[in-house]
């Protein structure tokens, strides 16, 4: 898909950031709108087809989780939120809910558009990449045929980025991984050093998939090192 081709969102109140923003894309060749409520965000994402959202958390009129939320009732488009709010458990909750990457003011062009790059990758694969494999831990399964993850027989609804990391975990049943590894086969050579996104789509995750998050069952903690996926 050419640049030309992608449309994407921005819903950014702040003025010189929304600009700022659109001057990257329109620099980099992609298709854009923006908006500066979410009221108005949300009128566009139900009468247009996007391909990526890059969402502001502090909207005027409403929580940017609330559009989260509400995208993610009918869409697995990527979410990208960028916010000036840098604590983890804004982090955890965005991601929670169902973003796929999170950029923290201020940031470059260049980042940002990296992150576009990742999403938007990761997106593809969703769509389109095929797996001949089912692989199950206890009363978890992953089809990555049909790209389907269930837990104890149901089904449950993942995000892109998180089927991305438990798909390679499933790839490496036993295996420690280290920070670094997961985060250049996940995000991409660039963010060999982001721990912190790890980190948050790590919580993300284990509220899906374990019963009590804080001692895991399945994707356990190796201390300094990394994580790891426990085989039977």
């Amino acid at each position: 898909m050419k640049k030309t081709d992608i449309n994407i969102l921005i819903v950014e109140d702040d003025a010189q950031i929304r600009n700022f923003i659109t001057y990257a894309l329109k620099g980099e060749g992609f298709s854009y709108q923006a908006a500066d409520h979410g009221t108005y965000a949300l009128d566009l994402l139900e009468s247009e087809k996007f391909d990526l959202l890059l969402l502001d958390l502090g909207l005027p009129d409403m929580d940017g989780t609330q559009i989260i939320e509400r995208v993610r009732n009918w869409s697995d488009m990527p979410i990208i939120v960028v916010s000036a709010r840098d604590q983890d458990r804004e982090k955890v909750s965005a991601l929670d809910l169902g973003a796929d990457d999170y950029l923290t003011k201020p940031f470059s062009s260049a980042e940002l558009m990296a992150r576009i790059r990742v999403s938007l990758r990761h997106a593809s694969k969703w769509n389109k990449e095929k797996e001949n494999a089912v692989f199950q831990v206890g009363e978890l399964k992953i089809d990555m045929d049909k790209r389907i993850v269930e837990l104890e027989g149901s089904q449950i609804h993942i995000t892109p980025m998180e089927y991305s990391l438990l798909a390679l975990f499933f790839k490496n049943i036993g295996k420690v991984l280290t920070t670094g590894y997961i985060l250049k086969e996940v995000w991409g050579v660039d963010y060999s050093s982001d721990t912190q996104a790890l980190r948050a789509l790590m919580a993300a995750l284990r509220r899906k998939i374990e019963k009590n998050p804080a001692k895991p069952r399945y994707i356990t903690t190796e201390v300094g090192v990394g994580y790891r996926l426990m085989d039977e």
